[in-house]
C-alpha cells in the first residue's frame, strides 16, 4: 500500500529537502549507498571481491537538465573505469548505467544518450568488463532497447534490464533471449499505471517466473535480480531444467540487503553480483529501495524513532 506513496515522494522536491535534512538519514542511506566518491568505494570493491562476490557499479543520479550535466555523468563513469583498471578485476566488476543520466530526456536525447554512453562501453571493454543499461519508467524503454541493440553490434556483451511488472516484458524477453543478450530481470521499482503494468504482487511474481523461464530456455545470459527466497529457489530449479551450468547465469542483489545470502550463494558456486551504488545524488535511488520492500521502510522508520 505504501509503495506508490513512497515512489510519489521520490519525485517531490519538498520531501527531498525534508528527508535529506533529517539527522538520521545519512546513517540509513549508508546501508544502501556506501560512499560518495570512487575513493570511498574502492575498499568496498576489494572487500566484496575478496569474499568471492562480483559487483555492478552504479553512479547514482537521474535529474539531468543540461547536456553539460550529461557529459559530467559520462565522465564520472570514465573516472570509475580508470580506478577499476588499476584493480585488474576484469569482468568481476561491471557497471550499470541509467540513460537518463546521459541526457535521454533532453532535446535530441536518444542521440545524446547514445553518444555519451558509447565511450563508457568502449572504455569498459578495454579493461575486460562491460556495461548493463538499467530500465527506467516505461516511456523510456523503446529508446533504451534501441541503444542496447546499437551498442551490441560492436559490444555484444552489453546487457540490459527488463521489469516483470510491465505487460510488454514477456515479448521483450523472448526477443532478447533469441538474440543471446545478457539480461537482468527485476520486478520493477517505478510507479507505473494499470494500463501498462501489473499492480498486484502475486501477478508480478507470476510474470517474473514466466519471463525467467523464457530467459533460462533461451540463448542469452540471465541475471536474476531478486532478494526473494522463493524466486531464487525457482531460478535454481529452472536453470537445472534448462541444463545451464553455474557460470551460465548469475544472481544479483543490492548492496546492504541480505548480505549473508550473497555469501551463501557464492559459497555454493553461483555467480553472485552485488549492485553497489555510490555518489551524492542518492535521493531517488534511496526512495525506490524503501518502496520495493517494507522491511527497508521499517528499518528507516525505526532508525528515525530511535534517534528521536
Amino acid at each position: 500500500m505504501l509503495g506508490p506513496v513512497i515512489l510519489a515522494a521520490s519525485r517531490s522536491d519538498r520531501m527531498r529537502r525534508l528527508i535529506s535534512a533529517a539527522p538520521v538519514t545519512k546513517q540509513v542511506v549508508d546501508r544502501f549507498i556506501p560512499g560518495e566518491t570512487v575513493a570511498d568505494i574502492v575498499p568496498i570493491v576489494k572487500d566484496l571481491t575478496a569474499k568471492g562476490l562480483e559487483l555492478t557499479m552504479d553512479v547514482v543520479g537521474e535529474d539531468i537538465t543540461t547536456p553539460e550535466q550529461a557529459a559530467a555523468a559520462r565522465d564520472a563513469y570514465l573516472a570509475l573505469i580508470d580506478h577499476l583498471k588499476e584493480l585488474e578485476l576484469g569482468e568481476r566488476v561491471e557497471m550499470s548505467v541509467k540513460l537518463s543520466m546521459f541526457g535521454q530526456a533532453l532535446e535530441g536525447g536518444h542521440e545524446l544518450a547514445l553518444a555519451n554512453v558509447r565511450p563508457v562501453v568502449v572504455a569498459a571493454a578495454a579493461i575486460g568488463t562491460t556495461v548493463t543499461l538499467d530500465a527506467e519508467d516505461h516511456t523510456t524503454l523503446d529508446s533504451m532497447f534501441a541503444i542496447h541493440e546499437e551498442l551490441r553490434k560492436d559490444f555484444p556483451q552489453t546487457g540490459c534490464v527488463i521489469q516483470a511488472y510491465l505487460f510488454r516484458t514477456e515479448a521483450d524477453a523472448r526477443r532478447l533471449a533469441e538474440s543471446g543478450s545478457r539480461v537482468r530481470l527485476v520486478k520493477g521499482a517505478y510507479k507505473e499505471p494499470a494500463e501498462v503494468a501489473y499492480q498486484q504482487k502475486h501477478e508480478i511474481d507470476k510474470a517474473y517466473v514466466r519471463i525467467l523461464k523464457t530467459l533460462m530456455e533461451g540463448e542469452g545470459y540471465p541475471m536474476i535480480g531478486s532478494h526473494d527466497p522463493r524466486l531464487i529457489s525457482i531460478a535454481q530449479e529452472l536453470a537445472h531444467k534448462a541444463g545451464r551450468k553455474l557460470d551460465e547465469y548469475e544472481f544479483q542483489m543490492l548492496y546492504g540487503i541480505r548480505g549473508e545470502e550473497h555469501l551463501r550463494l557464492a559459497a555454493e558456486g553461483h555467480r553472485m553480483r552485488v549492485y553497489t551504488a555510490y555518489g551524492t545524488d542518492w535521493y531517488g535511488y534511496f526512495m525506490r529501495r524503501l518502496a520495493e520492500k517494507p522491511a527497508n521502510l521499517r528499518f528507516f522508520l525505526r532508525s528515525m524513532i530511535s534517534r528521536g
